[in-house]
């Protein structure tokens, strides 16, 4: 089972050289992957065509970009100059974002997001694949006049989305090669999740989908008070009615409540629910919340059950 991070160094001095010294680290833990967020800060497949290159043990992927204030071309240039970089180890994950951000951030309607998403979706696999486009939709049109295609991106790009709703999932079967879901919990993945997407994959006649399990999770003896932090961290999601749905599907109520927290034992045992619910990757994120030591602890033990 692949199991990576995403790594976050936001708060470095200079982020760049912090992520890179991460993603060291990483590789000699023994994990798999590293992953990189999108806000309106550093552009995630900079860093992680950076990292690649930096680090070449290691896959990377960005989770994930928005559909939203993006165009396919661009993204399609991103996505190509980053696998061409890290020969083949590039992921590419969008995501629909959100109302507020998008409409406060672009000063763009959030209107029909799933028709976007379809869009999106069907003219960046043209690109990634062939470097040529024609398409035309009803919210986006990509054409390319000009090749553009990357030399060294022959092999195309791993397209992901950071589907957890039903129509998201629908299209995400029918048209990307598999999910990122977040704060998904074994049971929301079990039940919901991974079923509505294979069937969505099967019905297009395309190959059995990844799912990517992002999971907020860190291995320590303080689980009290770390558990405490992380209800406050995660807060800012369950405004959102997408992770409001499937924090209630995981059988819980709160944001932290799907979270991992607690000694190797505990965590290890996550993991395997998680693998034994349908995800094909697990990826901790927020691995940082209670300090180099214990992440340092996370990273080894994830690292362990990379190699098993």
């Amino acid at each position: 089972m692949t199991v990576g991070v995403a790594l976050n160094a936001s708060d470095a001095s200079n982020q760049v050289d912090a992520t890179v010294e991460l993603a060291k680290e990483a590789a000699a833990a023994g994990l798999r992957s590293a992953w990189f967020g999108q806000t309106f800060g550093a552009d995630s497949p900079q860093l992680a065509a950076l990292v690649g290159r930096e680090v070449p043990e290691l896959h990377v992927g960005t989770s994930a970009i928005p559909v939203f204030g993006r165009h396919p071309l661009l993204v399609s240039s991103q996505a190509q100059t980053a696998q061409a970089a890290t020969h083949g180890r590039y992921h590419l994950g969008l995501a629909l974002g959100t109302k507020p951000l998008t409409e406060t951030g672009f000063g763009l309607p959030y209107e029909r997001p799933i028709t976007r998403l379809r869009e999106f979706l069907t003219a960046l696999r043209q690109l990634t694949e062939h470097g040529t486009a024609d398409f035309q939709g009803e919210l986006l049109t990509a054409r390319t006049p000009l090749p553009a295609r990357v030399p060294g991106a022959e092999g195309g790009v791993p397209l992901l989305v950071a589907a957890m709703g039903p129509q998201a999932l629908r299209a995400s079967g029918e048209l990307a090669d598999g999910i990122l879901p977040y704060l998904a919990g074994p049971r929301a993945l079990a039940d919901h999740i991974v079923p509505a997407l294979t069937r969505a994959a099967e019905a297009a006649g395309r190959p059995a989908p990844r799912v990517v399990a992002l999971v907020f999770g860190v291995v320590t003896e303080d689980a009290d008070a770390v558990r405490a932090e992380v209800l406050e961290h995660l807060a800012f999601y369950e405004q959102f009615p997408s992770y409001a749905r499937v924090i209630e599907l995981s059988g819980a109520r709160r944001a932290a409540d799907v979270a991992v927290i607690g000694d190797e034992r505990t965590v290890e045992a996550e993991v395997r629910r998680y693998r034994d619910a349908g995800a094909t990757e697990v990826v901790f994120a927020g691995t940082e919340i209670a300090g180099d030591a214990a992440r340092r602890r996370t990273w080894d033990l994830l690292g362990d059950l990379a190699a098993r």
